[in-house]
């Protein structure tokens, strides 16, 4: 009877110490969740490049970051809380896209979004602030569709057309934002930055909130030496969504272009810290954001802490082994290795 009393015990125990087990592991959640996803157009499975994909909470909290697709149509969101989200896609001439995520167990989400063409008559466009316009006219929205499309198959030619298409549309209703702004990347696309400023500029006229446009605008600049004009209009991004992790990134170029052109590293401390400071936040929002891993090893070769940059050096490599960069790169990764190598057998 003893023996069955303390087996019972014993069992009661194990029992307790398991329920008590479970409860901690039901209640543990991963310290920081990464959702990633992919855009598509329903017709024809094409990615949907260059779309603004919008993370939300999901108890209605409003915006919590942005993100671009890639040419590939994906996008990524890192480094947040545990909880609920939703995503949302808004592109004209489309439905809007909206799917739920629930990242309060698991560490990594996938979402996959189709975009469905909304053949309604009354079509509404979300502007690049984004706040919807209701007043696009049918003309207008069926030119900028044909932009993006084009814009989807690739190419020279193709990019062209979409900036006659743009173009168009602009023409139509020039309180058109979306349009003005593609049509400012799609300058871009073909080197033609002058027509991009222009445009780009023009699409902060019509709407000062157009964070993107800053943005882009920013890489203008960068790309014609303005770096002055760079850092301005950045800065005036960032003050609108600091969530960009690519306009964090232009604006670490911004202050080590401005170091670079001073000799002295003592003098060219001040500019080598901001550059550092933005290009750690652009990689606390993006951690596989390969530009910024160059960067960030220039930044610590320039003062010299060598392994380090290595280590950067060799990620921005994994990232993109096949990059403008990459070749270089490597090349200067093999010679430090060398030196090390000969400091080691003197």
């Amino acid at each position: 009877m003893k023996n069955t009393k303390v087996l019972l015990v014993v069992a009661t125990i194990i029992a307790m110490t398991l329920c008590q087990f479970v409860i901690r592991a039901q209640v543990t959640a991963p310290a920081v969740v990464e959702i990633q996803g992919q855009v598509r157009f329903a017709e024809g499975g094409a990615p949907a490049a260059n779309v603004v994909v919008r993370l939300e909470s999901y108890d209605g909290g409003g915006s919590i970051s942005e993100a671009f697709t890639d040419r590939l149509g994906k996008f990524r969101f890192t480094g947040l809380p545990p909880a609920q989200y939703s995503v949302r896609v808004r592109q004209e001439g489309y439905r809007d896209a909206q799917q739920s995520v629930d990242m309060t167990t698991i560490s990594r989400g996938l979402v996959m979004i189709q975009l469905l063409r909304d053949n309604s008559s009354s079509s509404t466009t979300t502007t690049a602030s984004g706040s919807i316009d209701a007043n696009v006219p049918a003309a207008a929205q069926k030119e900028f569709d044909k932009g993006v499309a084009a814009l989807g198959e690739g190419g020279k030619e193709k990019t062209e057309f979409a900036v006659r298409c743009f173009e168009k549309a602009v023409s139509i209703y020039p309180q058109f934002v979306e349009a003005r702004l593609k049509l400012g990347t799609a300058h871009m696309d073909l080197a033609q930055w002058e027509k991009a400023e222009q445009s780009l500029l023009a699409t902060i006229d019509v709407d000062a909130k157009a964070f993107n446009a800053y943005f882009a605008l920013g890489e203008v600049y960068l790309r014609q030496n303005k770096v002055v004009d760079a850092e301005k209009v950045l800065v005036q991004g960032l003050a609108i969504q600091d969530a960009s992790y690519l306009g964090h990134l232009n604006l670490a170029r911004v202050y080590w272009e401005k170091a670079r052109e001073i000799k002295d590293l003592a003098q060219a401390k001040p500019a080598l810290e901001k550059s550092y400071e933005e290009v750690k936040r652009a990689l606390t929002l993006n951690p596989n954001l390969a530009g910024a891993h160059l960067l960030k090893g220039n930044l610590l070769l320039r003062v010299s802490r060598i392994s380090d940059a290595v280590v950067e050096f060799t990620e921005y490599l994994r990232l993109e082994p096949n990059g403008p960069f990459a070749a270089e790169t490597r090349a200067l990764v093999e010679k430090i290795s060398h030196k090390k190598a000969q400091k080691s057998q003197k």
